[in-house]
């Protein structure tokens, strides 16, 4: 019985050095005590030199999470598929545990919950059996155990299932306290059980968690979240117009992190800000603008940043792309070069031994295959020239749809609010001259509204600010509606659109725009209609008019983008483009596009 207490105990610590790694870094970068780190570290020299067996496996394990931390997602389920697998065959528990949290994980990180829930719970399931053999419940203990009931949780909440949520949210919270690991997973599910109950209207529920995560983060001095929970308070009050209660947890919040100036904490300052100013204004408490432009501050200086390290990565890829062309080339006309000797001295040598009889057949064949090189060299030059044209036109539309999309943003975000916050200073100023308010500062007023609008017209016309908060769908709606009229009616129809990359709808976008400006320019139509449609995976745009049609074989002579750069704009987005028309019978456009999916942004 000592003896088989003694390899328990041994299996117990290996566990905890194998899950003590994703507590090192592999998952969430949460570390351990400096005792529990030296125990792990003695248990792996341990566990290598008895099994070296799984030495390999502890390296595949490794070499699979790597694939992991560089989002290489596709490669690393499978992978780790197959490590779970090996270790099955092994008997292997302590890896197996944990490729099966590594595939939960993968799972969780591509948005697939369902299968998530089912390699967490397997992690559950292991951890519960391997301490209950010898009826241990030293699981109670684990922050391991803890952390997966969080992630289940978390992927409940995620699918809207939120009693199954509650239920293992509340399970974490019945573990010990004293593991300060634990300590910090509860309170992630106090503020996920928060806003649970603030969906559902519980208020006094939401609070008392939310003061709960509040509690522990004041204990754990962890002032970054603690800011944050603050922030989630506040927001619980502001939701129920409790606006004073609110004001004061945000300036809480504030002076938390007011002089940390790490990324983490700058982008919850920009938030608590920008809160914080909803907040005040409801009071009407005009030094809301200030808070407000100093989140608009922040967030400028964040956009700054991003902009920066864009502009560098695109920098160092150009950089990286012109060696390789370069590179390309030299190699091109070195295998040129080769090519042309090497045929050289083969005619030398043919016309040396056949000199008499076989000169001129020799010479015509060298005629022959020199012109076929020619060709084929010509047909090359021509397909890179023909492509180095697309990637040109395609960078250039893609600057100027950028730079249009910047400007419309500062004017909307920037000048817009600047504008707004003026006219508010004015409309202050009134009340201090009791009815009798000067005309200059009405006038003032009048200024900055019709430049408000301006502004705002402006920022429509670079970017369809209904495009960027709606939708295609929409955008499309409000193209029709705007330019139909007594002469064109412009109808629409869309079927199964959704929200797209942000990139992908505005060059979709754009191609729609020019295509019902070519049909108000040219085609004499009193009709048209735009369809837009999705099925699996790929949407077909079809746009037509009733017009007076055109001769294909001329369109490269039209204004606009011309059929074949929006031909190439297409191909350039793994497309494909048809035109059908003929003089007096309209025309119909077909494009087929694959999906770029909206970027989710997540924060881990």
């Amino acid at each position: 019985m000592f003896i088989k207490n003694i390899k328990f105990i041994f299996k117990v610590r290996v566990l905890t050095l194998l899950l003590s790694l994703i507590s090192l870094g592999f998952v969430y970068g949460y570390t351990s005590n400096n005792d529990k780190l030296k125990e792990a570290f003695n248990v792996e020299a341990s566990f290598i030199v008895m099994k070296q067996v799984d030495s390999l496996l502890i390296k595949e394990y490794n070499a699979v999470n790597e694939l992991y931390k560089s989002k290489e997602y596709a490669k690393a389920l499978d992978r780790a598929l197959n490590l779970y697998d090996l270790c099955k065959e092994d008997n292997n528990f302590e890896i197996a545990t944990l490729t099966n949290f590594l595939i939960g994980n993968i799972y969780e990180k591509t948005n697939n919950y369902r299968k998530s829930l089912t390699f967490y719970k397997k992690v559950i399931q292991s951890l519960s059996s391997f301490y209950s053999k010898e009826g241990d419940l030293n699981f109670q203990n684990d922050d391991n155990y803890a952390r997966t009931l969080l992630k289940i949780g978390g992927a409940y909440q995620k699918l809207r299932m939120r009693d199954s949520a509650k239920y293992y949210y509340e399970e974490l919270n019945k573990l010990n306290e004293l593991n300060e690991s634990i300590l910090g997973y509860k309170a992630a599910s106090y503020t996920n059980l928060s806003g649970i109950y603030q969906e559902d209207s519980i208020f006094d529920k939401a609070e008392l968690f939310a003061k709960k995560a509040i509690d522990i983060y004041k204990r754990r001095n962890d002032k970054i979240d603690q800011a944050a929970a603050f922030s989630n308070l506040a927001s619980l009050y502001l939701s129920q117009e409790m606006y004073e209660k609110s004001k004061t947890y945000y300036l809480e919040g504030i002076k938390l992190i007011e002089k940390d100036n790490s990324a983490k904490a700058v982008r919850y300052k920009a938030s608590l800000y920008y809160n914080l100013a909803w907040a005040m204004r409801n009071l009407e408490d005009y030094k809301a603008y200030d808070y407000q432009e100093k989140s608009y501050d922040i967030e400028d200086d964040i956009r700054d940043k991003e902009l920066k390290k864009m502009v560098e990565t695109i920098t160092a890829q150009y950089d990286v792309k012109t060696v390789r062309q370069q590179e390309e080339i030299k190699r091109q006309k070195a295998t040129r070069n080769t090519w042309i000797i090497s045929a050289l001295s083969l005619f030398i040598v043919v016309v040396l031994v056949f000199i008499v009889k076989q000169k001129s057949l020799k010479a015509k064949y060298l005629n022959l295959e020199m012109s076929r090189k020619e060709l084929v060299q010509q047909q090359k030059l021509e397909k890179v020239k023909a492509d180095s044209q697309i990637r040109i036109l395609n960078a250039t539309i893609d600057g100027k749809e950028s730079e249009r999309k910047q400007i419309a943003e500062t004017l909307h975000d920037s000048v817009s609010a600047l504008l707004s916050s003026a006219n508010l200073h004015l409309q202050a100023c009134k009340k201090h001259f009791n009815g009798s308010t000067p005309l200059e500062v009405s006038k003032s007023q009048d200024i900055i509204n019709e430049a408000s609008q301006k502004i705002r017209d402006l920022s429509h016309t670079l970017v369809s600010s209904i495009l960027l908060k709606f939708g295609l769908s929409y955008a499309i709606k409000d193209l029709s509606e705007k330019f139909s009229n007594s002469a064109l009616l412009l109808d629409y129809e869309t079927k199964y659109i959704k929200r797209y990359d942000q990139g992908f709808e505005i060059k979709l976008y754009n191609i729609i725009q020019e295509f019902i400006n070519n049909i108000i320019k040219h085609s004499k139509a009193d009709y048209a209609k735009v369809t837009l449609t999705e099925k699996k995976k790929k949407l077909y745009l079809i746009i037509e008019d009733n017009g007076q049609g055109f001769d294909q074989t001329k369109t490269q002579e039209k204004d606009g983008l011309g059929i074949n750069q929006i031909d190439a704009r297409i191909k350039m987005m793994q497309g494909s483009f048809q035109i059908e028309s003929e003089l007096g019978k309209g025309t119909k456009i077909n494009i087929e596009l694959p999906v770029f999916e909206k970027k989710l942004v997540t924060i881990s």
